[in-house]
């Protein structure tokens, strides 16, 4: 048993070597996780202390805690946690399947040429930022020039300020979040239907199946180890919001329904200089997302036998 070990081991380290100056691309990625995503791991001291930026982190005093107990006391936190459940349910429930549907389609067309312009056009928006992208949901959805609003005039109801309507804030939260990523994510998925065999195709054709059987039969089962890997990333992005997506649409009208835990972060933490508290919130967040890619990585394993590790 030891000499197995110590075998493999040894067959590691010698692809390693073997492979070297690839490993050596990885070196810029590696040194910008270590300063921009461990490094800064440091200040999540402060969420433990009552931080000043005269004193320092370390001259801050500790108070353990305190900041958490507040945290769950306090009378905001728990509805925007909520908000940012039910938006981000929604991004999942909506969100998700629709690449893979895309994806699918595109799969099925024929027409290079319309295929191409399709991929160019749904993943483009992916490339804009938010600030930009929210004036155009603004825009389109203005209830006196917008073009949604126009159609709804014109077949006879009245018009709609769906950015000021509680009723309509979080579904086009939704909507314009599925239209800026759909696409992008339309690519993952691309990706692994390249790498189907033609033959098994070739196969199924011979044996008579159509492409709705072929679909179901070839393409969503090859497809899967990548569907539940990225499904596993967004579980572990439930509680993760968007913060540029609701910054740039929040209003004061929708702010029951719409205020969620990265705004109201920014608000405690920038706005109101409560340093510390907003540090325990970001916290937090942080160690639920990690618990629920644990979670979703152990039952996706246990269920299919696919897993991120």
């Amino acid at each position: 048993m030891e000499n197995t070990y110590k075998k493999n081991k040894k067959s590691v380290w010698q692809e390693y070597k073997k492979n070297k100056y690839l490993f050596l691309l990885l070196l810029p990625v590696i040194v910008y996780f270590i300063i921009f995503h461990y490094v800064p791991m440091y200040g999540a001291i402060i969420s433990f202390k009552e931080f000043y930026p005269r004193l320092g982190i370390w001259g801050s005093k500790w108070v353990g805690l305190e900041h958490f107990k507040r945290l769950f006391s306090g009378i905001y936190f728990f509805p925007v946690l909520r908000n940012t459940l039910i938006i981000s349910f929604g991004k999942l429930l909506f969100g998700f399947p629709a690449p893979i549907i895309l994806c699918i389609l595109l799969n099925e067309v024929r027409r290079k040429r319309f295929k191409k312009a399709v991929q160019t056009i749904t993943y483009l928006p992916h490339f804009i930022s938010w600030v930009v992208l929210a004036g155009i949901v603004m825009e389109v959805l203005s209830p006196s020039r917008g073009i949604i609003n126009y159609i709804i005039q014109a077949i006879g109801f009245d018009p709609i300020f769906f950015i000021a309507e509680k009723n309509w804030f979080r579904k086009v939260v939704v909507s314009s979040s599925i239209w800026r990523n759909t696409g992008w994510e339309t690519v993952i998925y691309m990706a692994a239907i390249v790498g189907i065999n033609p033959q098994l195709y070739e196969s199924a054709e011979i044996d008579g199946a159509n492409r709705f059987k072929k679909i179901f039969h070839i393409t969503l089962p090859s497809i899967t180890p990548t569907i539940i890997i990225m499904l596993i990333f967004a579980i572990g992005r439930i509680i993760t919001d968007d913060f540029d997506q609701i910054y740039n649409l929040l209003n004061a009208k929708v702010m029951d329904v719409g205020d969620v835990i990265s705004t109201y972060t920014y608000r405690v933490g920038l706005e109101q200089m409560n340093y510390s508290y907003s540090a325990a919130v970001g916290l937090f967040k942080n160690i639920i997302s990690l618990v629920m890619v644990m979670t979703s990585n152990f039952i996706a394993k246990k269920i299919s036998g696919n897993s991120l590790w």
